[in-house]
């Protein structure tokens, strides 16, 4: 899942492993990915077990939320490697939000996007862009991340 690049090994501490034995006990899923981005806790799942991990009429999801009393997000595990993966990856992560384009140079990604589109994915203190490094870090070895 990376690009040749060493990926630095992330510590799951015990509050992100409550998170995910909730979210396999629940969903009967496993996942051994699960970040927090904008104030919802987003868990990475194999392509094929999403709708199973959403449940029926987004059952598990419910249950999930209301328990946790935060926003949870299902998103797929990217597929394959390189910038297209990191791309749809980074796509699944900000949705509702648009970019026009993302670039990876050097261990650097460089998003570019509208305006108002530009402004969501900074966020205050640019809290947003700091946790899409941190994740984009942990998952692909990417250094920074810049927003244009």
């Amino acid at each position: 899942m990376n690009l040749g690049i060493p990926v630095k090994s992330r510590t799951i501490d015990m509050q992100f492993m409550r998170y995910i034995n909730l979210f396999s006990r629940k969903c009967n899923v496993m996942t051994k990915n699960c970040f927090v981005y904008n104030n919802q806790i987003f868990f990475v799942v194999p392509r094929s077990q999403v709708s199973k991990a959403i449940g029926k009429d987004a059952v598990n999801i419910k249950s999930l939320r209301d328990i946790l009393r935060r926003k949870i997000r299902v998103i797929a595990a990217p597929s394959g490697e390189g910038a297209e993966a990191i791309s749809e990856f980074v796509e699944s992560i900000v949705s509702p939000i648009e970019f026009n384009k993302l670039e990876i140079r050097d261990y650097v990604v460089t998003i570019t996007a509208g305006r108002q589109s530009k402004a969501a994915l900074i966020g205050r203190n640019r809290a947003r862009e700091k946790e899409l490094t941190e994740i984009l870090r942990n998952n692909f070895g990417i250094m920074r991340v810049r927003i244009a």
